[in-house]
């Protein structure tokens, strides 16, 4: 018989009051997976009341058997010994081992089929019993233990049903995986057997084409030879009627090959042109994000301004405080002319105390007089007349006395008066002296530009003579303080005889700067629409600063900012240019911008071509800026202008390379070189080559591969070729963009016609504007800060959380911003992308910008609805410009992700402000964003982090470095932060690279003439 099976549960009780008793199962011994799992509900330990009459407990073994077993047996043949347990609380149970089933009756359910399980019958358990000092407990049932474990052992059991069943499925999905792969492999083979067919098929057209030849042949003989029919017969039945049906056959398969075919194509033909819709949908785009460029231009234009304000608020202070000096002098001096008329006053009271003695002199004299008349006693007479002389004696020195004090007191006070007139005259000889230094050296550019555009304006009026205009010319370009005291001091004057004094100043002065003219489309702030107007402003008044004379030459739309041009004239002339076989008139007005002499063309033609209420966008774009082209070089040619340098932007004044060259070269406008800068190739001013002859250009010899002819189209010119074959420099925004124009992939077509002339092509990367982009002098800042002090960031960190409502428990919570154009040139995917990886790292994410295109805007407000209330992202889908200036300097890191830059501007005024960018590598970012981690790169230029597939995997990867340079180096990131707001992306340094190419070009033109 064999021994039952002794199983040991124990038992932890406390007791809690009188007979209360817990108790916790601890059961590891029959579960047979190596898993642990919690136990269900129905397995708790149900509390169970006993009764002690003592407060000593002891514990005692429980046995759990059959009820007929032997005792002997359970303990001669038991597997494992019986044991008592002296722990408090312990319970030994004793249960049958596996041996002694057979005998067992087994009604369980299917589910307990488990021999495990059914190794615990009901009927096995005896009453459990306890004894301490001779008392004995309460019988205790065992049934619900045996219950929990049961239960246990069903969710074992269940849990190896589910693994099972899973398993199977597992398998299943193999085998369907495995179909697949056979169904995979049939079609495989079908598709082997069916270009099997197709070319059994070609060769049975082949075979059949033979025979039908030889019919052919057979019935021309036939024909021609009546006599040998029978032959013929014999030939042709050779031919049998299965060949015949098997060429019909492949004959049909081949009609259907075909009918595929041309479906084919047809579905290639509406790729293509959706292809194509694709491509005009980017152009719009393109087209919009330039007009987002103009709105901020002139945003960035009112803050320029605002600041050249301040700087004139802190001249006047500095001149209040002059003025407050010479006021205390005028005051002293005030005092002792008080002092002096003290003086004055009391001499004239002793005249008038001699006036009085002389009043009583002469009353004495008459009363002598009476007294002779009278004829007194001779005696008396005598001794009253000499006591009369000595009164008079005495009032004659008391006379002279006052006399001398009289004389004295006027001689001080005329000394003092000398004085004051010597004191006046000297500070009035400062002052003027002041005045004059400031009119000749710190005279702002605006008042030279206005005194250039008068010389100007007499020239073409016929008022002077084209050599007495050139020197005068040269002395504004020198600004010579006498031609600045002649204009001050002709205020009253009239024109005839402003004139003549300033002929009379002529000399010949020598000058080694350039005189530079630029011809282009747009001029910030007055016209801008896209980075154009800025670059054009902003170059201008660079080189303006480095001594160079600079002007500029701009249509006159009817919908510029008029109010932003100072001194706006028309000159009393009127300019023809041709036009379409005629001349038309031209009406020039003059004015400065940002200090800049600018001329404005307006053309009297009958299509009003700058009457159009915006500026770019008309179906005769092409002819308007030709015409606005040839009449800026007349406009030069009449005025008697000698530039040293003509530069013209982008394709709407790419015509004048060849009408210089051909056209006015010749009339004698010959002194300049050709500069052309392309800010964006995909607009490139394609017309039919007939447009041409409209300005005068010579249609046949211009429309030539080596010319201006397209290079997609052989009946089309193409406007920025021509200006790439005839200047002397071309030039793009950016090095990086230029490399990337000499490849087929992304030369918009020109880049056959680039890498010919490849060797005048350069790439220089624009600047901004540090004064507008200042930290240390942003009104929009909740506080100002520069690169040796860079706490303010936090500040306005702070500040704009609680703005947009974010969370602030953190400060060094990493700020993540991105301010932009929505568009796919951005990476709209990538900047989607970038909020959820932010938020997944543990950082914050602002977003500042819209979308011209419906689908992204919607798509971007959706997301914005869903972070509405969320505490560390924010979306604010518009253009703000104070927010803007907020979120440079708040933010710790700026991402860039577009998928084509040619420059950028956001990456630089990141750093501007202490943001590291983190920027894909593409075009103008490539050329100033550079990777921290990159050792290829010297440390002193490392300003960020970069990436160069434009999906998310490549973009994770910098954001993530960041974030653990961020988190785990705060030196190395403020060094970080310190170093990128001292690199230089002020307009300077790009200005000296175009200074640079115009010298050499210049230079080279003059070896070329000398040899």
């Amino acid at each position: 018989m064999a021994a039952p099976l002794h199983l040991t549960c124990f038992l932890g009780w406390g007791v809690a009051g009188r007979g209360n008793f817990t108790g916790t199962l601890l059961y590891s011994r029959f579960c047979p997976s190596p898993f642990r799992f919690p136990l269900t509900p129905s397995c708790k330990m149900r509390h169970r009341n006993f009764s002690f009459q003592n407060k000593k407990q002891h514990a005692k073994k429980i046995n759990i058997g059959d009820n007929d077993s032997d005792p002997n047996n359970l303990s001669n043949d038991s597997k494992f010994s019986n044991h008592e347990t002296d722990l408090k609380g312990g319970i030994t149970i004793a249960v049958k081992s596996e041996d002694s089933k057979e005998k067992e009756d087994t009604d369980s359910s299917p589910i307990n089929e488990d021999p495990m399980i059914n190794n615990l019958p009901s009927n096995d358990i005896t009453p459990v019993s306890t004894k301490s000092d001779g008392e004995q407990l309460s019988g205790i049932h065992l049934q619900d233990l045996i219950g929990m474990i049961r239960n246990a052992e069903k969710n074992v059991h269940l849990l190896n049903l589910a693994r099972i069943r899973t398993l199977e499925d597992l398998e299943k999905i193999i085998e369907e995986k495995e179909a697949l792969q056979t169904e995979i492999n049939v079609l495989e083979m079908k598709l082997a057997e069916t270009d099997g067919r197709l070319k059994m098929a070609a060769q049975e057209k082949i075979r059949v084409e033979l025979l039908e030849d030889q019919l052919e042949k057979l019935r021309s003989e036939l024909s021609s030879r009546g006599s040998r029919m029978e032959h013929a017969q014999e030939m042709k039945s050779a031919v049998s009627s299965s060949q015949i049906d098997a060429v019909n056959y492949f004959t049909q398969e081949l009609e259907l090959l075909r009918a595929e075919n041309m479906s084919l194509k047809d579905e290639l033909e509406v790729l293509k042109g959706d292809l194509v819709n694709i491509r005009e949908t980017g152009h719009r785009i393109q087209t919009l994000e330039e007009e987002g460029f103009s709105l901020e231009s002139s945003l960035k234009e009112f803050e320029f301004k605002l600041a050249a304000s301040q700087e004139d608020v802190s001249e006047i202070s500095s001149l209040k405080s002059e003025c407050k000096s010479l006021y205390e002098k005028v005051a002293s001096l005030q005092e002792s002319f008080d002092n002096t008329t003290k003086h004055a006053d009391e001499a004239f009271k002793v005249l008038q105390q001699n006036q009085e003695l002389r009043k009583k002199v002469d009353r004495l004299e008459e009363s002598l007089s009476e007294a002779n008349m009278n004829r007194l006693s001779a005696e008396k007479m005598q001794q009253y007349g000499e006591l009369m002389q000595q009164k008079i004696k005495l009032l004659d020195e008391r006379l002279q006395r006052s006399d001398a004090d009289i004389h004295s007191y006027v001689q001080l006070h005329q000394v003092s008066m000398k004085e004051f007139q010597d004191t006046l005259s000297n500070l009035k000889e400062k002052s003027d002296k002041r005045a004059e230094a400031e009119t000749v050296h710190d005279k702002h550019s605006e008042f030279w530009s206005n005194l250039l555009l008068l010389v100007d304006g007499w020239f073409l009026e016929k008022k002077i003579l084209a050599d007495d205009a050139r020197l005068l010319r040269e002395m504004i370009w020198n600004r010579e303080g006498k031609l600045c005291d002649v204009y001050l001091s002709s205020e009253e004057m009239n024109e005839t005889d402003i004139i003549a004094k300033f002929l009379r100043l002529i000399s010949s002065v020598p000058g080694e700067r350039l005189h530079i003219i630029h011809i282009a489309a747009e001029l910030a702030p007055v016209a801008k629409v896209g980075g154009l107007g800025d670059v054009l402003t902003g170059l201008s008044k660079a080189l303006q600063k480095k001594g160079h004379l600079v002007e500029i030459v701009l249509p006159k739309y009817d919908c510029m900012n008029y109010e932003l041009i100072r001194d706006f004239k028309a000159l009393d002339v009127s300019l023809e240019s041709y036009f379409d076989g005629l001349l038309f008139k031209n009406k020039i007005w003059v004015g400065t911008v940002e200090g800049l002499p600018v001329y404005f063309i307006e053309p009297h033609h009958p299509s009003k071509f700058f009457w159009r209420g915006h500026f770019y966008g008309e179906h005769d774009d092409f002819k308007r800026f030709s015409f606005f082209s040839r009449a800026a070089l007349e406009l030069l040619l009449q005025a008697g202008k000698r530039p040293d340098i003509i530069h013209c932007h982008d394709w709407q004044t790419a015509f004048i390379a060849p009408l210089y060259w051909d056209l006015y070269v010749p009339k004698g406008l010959n002194s300049a070189r050709i500069c052309f800068t392309c800010h964006n190739f995909a607009y490139q001013g394609n017309a039919p080559a007939s447009d041409l002859a409209s300005c005068g250009l010579d249609v046949h010899q211009l429309n030539r591969q080596d010319r201006m002819q397209d290079n997609s189209s052989r009946d089309r010119v193409n406007a920025v070729k021509g200006a790439i074959v005839f200047s002397n420099i071309v030039t793009t925004v950016s090095p990086t963009y230029a490399q990337e124009m000499l490849t087929p992939e992304e030369g918009w077509g020109l880049h056959p016609t680039l890498n010919l002339y490849s060797k005048k092509f350069v790439g220089i990367l624009n600047g901004i504007d540090t004064d507008a982009w200042n930290p240390a002098t942003d009104r929009f800042l909740k506080v100002q800060y520069h690169a040796y002090d860079i706490e303010g960031k936090a500040e306005n960190k702070e500040g704009l959380r609680r703005y947009l409502g974010m969370s602030s428990a953190n400060g060094n919570q990493p700020l993540v911003a991105c301010i932009t154009r929505l568009v796919p040139q951005k990476g709209v995917h990538l900047i989607r992308h970038a909020l959820y990886r932010t938020l997944e790292l543990g950082g914050q994410f602002i977003l500042l910008g819209s979308s011209p295109v419906s689908q992204i805007q919607r798509e971007f407000e959706e997301i914005g609805n869903h972070f509405r209330n969320h505490e560390h992202a924010r979306l604010v889908l518009k253009y703000d410009e104070s927010l803007s200036h907020l979120i440079y300097a708040a933010s710790d890191m700026f991402i860039i992700p577009s998928i084509f830059e040619p420059c950028g501007l956001t990456q630089m005024i990141a750093m501007r402000y202490g943001s590291i960018p983190i920027a894909r590598k593409t075009g103008g970012l490539n050329d100033s964003v550079f990777d921290l981690d990159d050792n290829s790169i010297p440390v002193q230029y490392r300003n960020g982090f970069t990436f160069l597939t434009a999906n998310e995997q490549g973009f994770n990867g910098a954001l993530e470095r960041a974030f653990d340079h961020y988190k785990n180096d705060g030196d190395g990131w403020k060094q970080l932060v310190q170093n990128v707001m001292n690199m230089d992306f002020s307009w300077d340094s790009s200005a000296s690279l175009y200074e640079e190419l115009y010298m050499k070009s210049i230079r080279r033109a003059k070896t070329v003439n000398r040899s």
